[in-house]
Parts: C-alpha cells; sequence; structure tokens
C-alpha cells in the first residue's frame, strides 16, 4: 500500500445523493470459489472491484479448465480447454503470494486441497500473523496434506493435492473466523464421502456461514443443518449464475455519514432488504441513531430524522465487521455505549480492538476492555483538535474514521489507499457528496 496521507473535511453538514456501491466483497469471494470448484458451471455477475476479489480471480482464472474473463463485473467461461501444465509448474516452484487477502488466503487453503500437484500459499507480513491452524487441523483430519514452511500455525503453507478422504466427520470451534467454516463447507460438495461439520461452542459470525449455504443452494447442493451439525453429501456444482448484490460493509459508512450529519437524504441502488449478507444489520443498529432505511425503486433510501439515542449496548457477534464503523459513531457523539462480540477483531488485518483504542484516544475518548466487554468513556471527548488518523493497513480504519471530519475541524488520514481492499471508490464517493479529500504526499 501506498503510504499516501490525505486531509479531509466536509464543505457542509447536509448531505444528499445517490452512491453507486461495488459488488459484496464476501458474495463475491465465495462465488469465484463456487465457479472454480464447479469447473465453470457457475458464473457470476457483478463481481466486486475490491483488491481482495481482484487478487482472488487472477488466482484462480489459470486453475478453471476453460478460459475464464472478467468484464463489465460478469465472470463467464468459453467452451476451448486449456492445458494447464504451464500453470502447474508455475505454482509448484512460485508460491501463490495473496498479499492481505484474508479470505482468500482460508477459501484456496481449502481449494487447493481438491486439486492435482502442490501449491503453496503465502502472504503479507500481517498475513503470516493471522492464524490458520485450525482450519489445516480439520482439513489434515479429512486427510489433506498441508505443512507448514515458517511458523507452526501461520501462513506460510504448502498443499499437496489432491485429498485422499480418510474422515467425513470434523469439529470446529464456533467462536473463531466464520471463514474456516466457510472454506470447509465450499469445498465439502466434491469431498468422496461428504462432510459432517460438527461446530463446538456457540456460533460466532452466523450470517456469513449461513450466506455460504445459502449461495452453495442457489448452485443446487443439497445440505441439512441440525442442531451443531452441517451435512453436505458428495455431489456436483449445477450449472447456475450467482448475482452479487452491492456491498452491505460498504453501505456501513453511509450510515455513520447519515448518524454524523445535521441533515442526510441518500440513495444507495442495488440493496435489498432480505439480504444474505450479515452485514445489512447496519439498518437495525443505525435506527437507534436516527436513521431510516426505506426499500424502494431497486435500492434503499436513508434519511436522518431527529432522535436521541438511548440504545447502550451493542452485540457485534453477528456482524465484526460493523464494530469499528459504530464506535466511531459513538464515539463522535459522546455515547457511553457498551460493545460485545468482538472476539475475532483481535484477528483481522490489525488488532482492531488495540487500533480503535489508540486512535479514538486522539480526540479523548477511552474504550475499555473488560471480561470480553467493551465500554466507551467520553467523559474527556475532545472534537477542537485536528487529528490523524493512523489506518494499521486496514482498509476499514479509514472509512470507519472518515466519517468523523463531519464534527471535526481538520482531520488527517494515513496511507487512505488501504480502501482499495474492499471500496476502491470510497473517497471519490465522498467528494460527490461534499467532501474535500486533499492528497499531501505519495511514496
Amino acid at each position: 500500500m501506498s503510504s499516501a496521507a490525505i486531509k479531509i473535511s466536509a464543505e457542509t453538514k447536509k448531505l444528499s445523493g445517490t452512491i453507486h456501491l461495488t459488488g459484496s466483497k464476501s458474495e463475491s469471494n465465495r462465488a469465484l470459489i463456487m465457479q472454480a470448484m464447479s469447473k465453470g458451471a457457475v458464473t457470476v455477475t457483478n463481481v466486486s472491484e475490491a483488491a481482495d476479489t481482484v487478487t482472488l480471480l487472477g488466482i484462480l482464472q489459470p486453475s478453471l479448465p476453460t478460459e475464464a474473463s472478467a468484464k463489465e463485473g460478469k465472470v463467464t467461461t468459453e467452451s476451448e480447454p486449456r492445458d494447464q501444465s504451464s500453470d502447474l509448474a508455475s505454482r509448484i516452484s512460485h508460491p501463490i503470494d495473496i498479499g492481505p487477502a484474508g479470505t482468500a488466503m482460508r477459501f484456496l487453503t481449502a481449494y487447493y486441497t481438491l486439486q492435482d500437484g502442490e501449491v503453496t500459499l503465502t502472504g503479507s507480513a500481517r498475513m503470516k500473523q493471522r492464524p490458520i491452524g485450525i482450519l489445516v487441523d480439520a482439513l489434515r483430519e479429512l486427510g489433506a496434506e498441508i505443512d507448514y514452511t515458517e511458523n507452526d500455525g501461520y501462513p506460510p503453507i504448502r498443499i499437496k493435492g489432491p485429498l485422499k478422504q480418510k474422515s467425513e466427520r470434523v469439529s470446529i470451534k464456533g467462536d473463531i473466523s466464520s471463514q474456516y467454516i466457510s472454506s470447509l463447507l465450499l469445498a465439502a460438495p466434491l469431498l468422496e464421502k461428504g462432510l459432517y461439520l460438527d461446530i463446538e461452542g456457540e456460533l460466532t459470525s452466523k450470517p456469513y456461514v449461513e450466506m455460504t449455504l445459502a449461495m452453495l443452494s442457489q448452485a443446487g447442493i443439497r445440505y441439512t443443518w441440525d442442531a451443531n451439525t452441517i451435512h453436505i453429501p458428495n455431489q456436483p456444482y449445477a450449472n447456475c449464475e450467482i448475482s452479487v448484490e452491492p456491498d452491505w460493509s460498504a453501505a456501513s459508512y453511509w450510515y455513520a455519514i447519515a448518524a454524523l450529519a445535521d441533515e442526510a437524504e441518500l440513495f444507495l441502488p442495488g440493496l435489498n432488504g432480505y439480504s444474505l449478507q450479515g452485514d445489512s444489520k447496519i439498518t437495525e443498529i443505525m435506527a437507534n441513531f436516527g436513521i431510516t432505511s426505506q426499500f424502494k425503486d431497486g435500492g434503499v433510501f436513508l434519511k436522518k430524522e431527529p432522535k436521541t439515542v438511548e440504545r447502550k449496548i451493542f452485540d457485534f457477534k453477528e456482524c465484526p465487521d460493523l464494530a469499528q464503523t459504530v464506535v466511531v459513531v459513538c464515539a463522535a457523539l459522546g455515547h457511553d455505549a457498551t460493545f460485545t462480540g468482538l472476539e475475532t477483531l483481535k484477528i483481522k488485518e490489525t488488532d482492531r480492538v488495540n487500533a480503535l483504542q489508540v486512535e479514538l484516544a486522539k480526540i479523548g475518548v477511552k474504550l475499555i476492555e473488560k471480561n470480553m466487554t467493551y465500554k466507551l468513556d467520553c467523559s474527556e471527548r475532545d472534537l477542537s483538535k485536528s487529528i490523524t488518523v493512523n489506518t494499521y493497513d486496514d482498509h476499514r480504519m479509514a472509512m470507519a474514521f472518515a466519517p468523523l471530519a463531519l464534527v471535526l475541524n481538520e482531520m488527517q488520514i494515513e496511507d487512505h489507499r488501504v480502501v482499495e481492499k474492499s471500496y476502491p471508490h470510497f473517497w471519490k464517493d465522498l467528494e460527490s457528496i461534499g467532501y474535500n479529500i486533499e492528497v499531501l504526499n505519495s511514496k
């Protein structure tokens, strides 16, 4: 990522406009893995422009037996098969570098256990600090050959396929990253014996697992989910086209902007009230801040209504990617709220809990941790200062803090290009509704 910093400010606190969001990164990444698993039987439209998705698509294209192309947000396949021998040889001798793309690392780990040959998956320095041992242990139990090339439990990993299945049942903890579970579920239909996946304890980020299963259903995959066990028998992916909905995670920043504006009327086309995405919960959360959501004309209209914020406890167990956004809004408003369900934030692109604590301190707000519960102390909040926000190579830190420009006289954000990971046009979209964006330096 570039180290370019920006200075941002808002010309007005009365905001209106239409914002066209890119496709959901979460849906796109699942759909692309399904396309590769299905040998092209699954096609995908409205693919996300997020850097993580672009990375994943670039990695998967040579693995397909047909020539894949991405044009105008659509991924299709042509009928002529290709010789993959040169691609395979290259992947044996050269590691596949997924950079900071966490979803790609988890999903590709299971994917490559089903492919012929040997590959090594590696990533950025931060990726090498993000645990993958729980997923590797589960795949090994199924029969996969996976070795660590540096530190046990962390990337890089060497995978030798195809997996020779020795078990049809594995257990995995429910309070870890849901991407481990989704990775196993996406591979399950192609396992010779199918898969019984036992989830131990309470399931964190359940909507993401439900999203995976719903998308598998679109591709004709049958499954059962009884109590804590998900069963997917061996079966082929069916021919289908998956249309990716716009990204509700990206939409959450516009809800935050509306919450901090004096007046706001915004339209986000393409979003619907029956989304597969867990982050659509932002509509319910932001209703506490006076933001109404009206679904009509093929999208959602956001409008700010006068309201006193009363809700004191927010639980992000099912939508952890919304946590930074809501915490910053509460801090900006001086609302001493309490937050739960933040367990997975410490193993994301950065330790997001620590990052929030450091950056909120710059406006005099404390985020205090006690027994897995987090409480804001806004008693010394000071919005008169000019601050510079460090992004920690984390796209959500940049976008969660950007709404503060509505309540601060001036602020800067370092390494603003981190947003390319999930929302490349974020800064341009801010400019379109009245934000001033000035690039200060570039390296």
